[in-house]
């Protein structure tokens, strides 16, 4: 026990000093055994080595050349609004404003507070911040967004989203991890040398979960932690700590969690390296503004997410939803005013998303219950020109239970963006996302690297594994005699076998691997081939 605590200091610049008795309450709430594995996890995973060798192969994965290719270095940001939004008053119907105003008598955004985008859709006033972005050719709206038998929930609903899933499947992996796994099959064992994917607020989305349930990217809970490892290279203080038993072992735990987190050096550096040249408001500003100064640092991640909560407006939803909107829109203002100050607006495309729409008719307590489709926004000069896709909501035209039908399934966004923005492979899209969507030409993307998708066949040998009773058979194809090794390892890293070890002439090879009678527990393990200065790797699996 400690007989007295040092007031602990956080290191960020949000929020205040804690008390003697508030910081031991604090840490031991935090400090909780699920919070502290979870962070091992934001630390995206243990720095860990194959046999005591680093591996780089996998940036030279059909995904991995995509992501990575020089000329196609396109940055996605998902902006999340958590709570369900409501997207009528958002953008507004005006081309049916009657049936509009008849069914929220006392929430509806009035005429004389609308900012029309045309004859059919006006923003309400208090979105004017991105006006100019709108008239800029830098803002489209998809309209009608949902899915098949959409789910009221919010957590169901969410992971749908998240997962890219039917609404009758349940899948614990992200839509967005699924593709990083593609490029980095033994993450936990050999992690990329920079983060895939960086999320602020992680509560409830599994979008950069792998298929075993390994999150693909950096996870923060706030602006704050992010904040302190892009500030001090650290996320925990190892040093202001109780002076008693309880503090040594918290300041063992933290250096324990400092040291897995690998991604922090590299954090520190890029944040080091950029500055905010605009001044950024609250909430989404603050995580926009760590996001445009890590873009500025030179960070290669392409993934982002960022939260903005409050959306569940059962009640009162005018003391809330116009705050939300001015939010979104004066944070986005600045995220692209201050990346365009260093020439990289082109660059960055944004995209909002939620869980569901709202109910066309407003409650009896002033706000409004889950819906289902909804309009979502984006953002980004490579839109190349404003618009909408997508149906108009029909407002006189309800499903079953009152709610808006949707037109656009929001996996054709998805995939469009992937395809159109980020340059991946049509196949690797169509694999990841489960089967293949229509693209969407109206958003007006395009990939500014037509050959990224090919180019790797040409200089990536081309490798799989075949399962044949009791044996995996490692099949692969080189363009070129060079010498050729062949590993499995199992997922910590620790070697099981080297299958072949020589020079090999160029065409296609196989060794066997004996799954039976070698006493390998059922699992995921990992196959290692290093061609001449490359490697590659992928994973197995083994059941008994």
């Amino acid at each position: 026990m400690c007989n007295q605590h040092k007031k602990q200091k956080p290191n960020g610049r949000y929020g205040s000093a804690l008390e003697h008795g508030a910081a031991h309450t604090h840490d031991h709430n935090s400090w909780s055994r699920r919070t502290f594995m979870k962070n091992m996890g934001i630390a995206g995973s243990v720095s860990m080595l194959l046999g005591q060798t680093p591996l780089t192969a996998l940036s030279a994965s059909p995904l991995g050349m995509a992501l990575n290719a020089a000329n196609s270095d396109n940055i996605l940001v998902l902006i999340r609004f958590k709570g369900g939004n409501d997207g009528l008053n958002m953008i507004v119907p005006v081309f049916d404003y009657g049936t509009y105003k008849n069914y929220r008598p006392t929430i509806a955004i009035p005429e004389n507070q609308l900012i029309n985008l045309n004859d059919s859709f006006a923003i309400p006033s208090t979105m004017s911040g991105i006006q100019n972005m709108w008239e800029s050719g830098a803002m489209k709206v998809a309209n009608s967004v949902g899915y098949e038998d959409q789910n009221l929930s919010h957590f169901r609903s969410t992971d749908i989203w998240s997962s890219a899933s039917d609404s009758n499947v349940l899948d614990a992996s992200g839509w967005l991890g699924r593709l990083l796994d593609r490029q980095f099959p033994d993450f936990v064992s050999d992690p990329p040398t920079e983060p895939q994917a960086i999320q602020i607020g992680g509560s409830g989305t599994v979008t950069f979960n792998n298929e075993e349930g390994v999150n693909m990217g950096v996870i923060v809970n706030d602006p704050e932690e992010l904040f302190q490892i892009a500030q001090n290279g650290e996320l925990y203080n190892a040093v202001d700590v109780p002076e008693c038993y309880y503090g040594e072992q918290l300041s063992y735990v933290r250096t324990v969690a400092n040291s897995t987190f690998r991604y922090a050096e590299i954090i520190a550096n890029a944040y080091d390296s950029g500055a905010n040249s605009v001044e950024y408001g609250p909430n989404l500003g603050e995580q926009l503004a760590l996001v445009a100064r890590l873009i500025k640092g030179g960070l290669g991640t392409k993934l982002y997410m960022v939260t903005l909560d409050g959306f569940d407006t059962h009640a009162n939803q005018n003391g809330s939803h116009p705050f939300l909107m001015a939010n979104l829109a004066n944070s986005v203002q600045a995220f692209y005013e201050d990346l365009a100050a260093a020439g990289l607006a082109h660059r960055v495309l944004s995209m909002t998303f939620s869980e569901f729409g709202r109910r066309i008719e407003q409650n009896a307590s002033g706000g409004t219950d889950h819906g289902a489709a909804a309009p979502l926004l984006l953002f980004g000069e490579g839109l190349n020109g404003n618009g909408f896709v997508g149906a108009n909501p029909n407002l006189q035209d309800l499903d079953n239970v009152g709610n808006l039908k949707y037109d656009l399934d929001f996996r054709q966004i998805y995939s469009t963006v992937l395809e159109n923005w980020l340059c991946i492979d049509p196949n690797l899209v169509d694999e990841a996302l489960g089967r293949s969507f229509d693209r969407l030409p109206g958003l007006g993307l395009t990939c500014q690297s037509p050959t990224a998708t090919n180019s790797y066949q040409a200089t990536v040998l081309q490798h799989r594994a075949l399962y044949d009773q009791g044996r995996v058979v490692i099949e692969y194809t080189i363009p070129e005699s060079m010498p050729v090794k062949v590993q499995i390892f199992d997922i910590l890293g620790r070697p099981v076998e080297t299958l072949f070890d020589g020079y090999q002439m160029a065409g296609t090879h196989k060794h066997s691997f004996q799954t039976w009678g070698n006493r390998l527990t059922s699992g995921i393990y990992v196959y290692h081939i290093t061609a001449g200065r490359q490697g590659y790797s992928n994973k197995i699996r083994i059941a008994r």
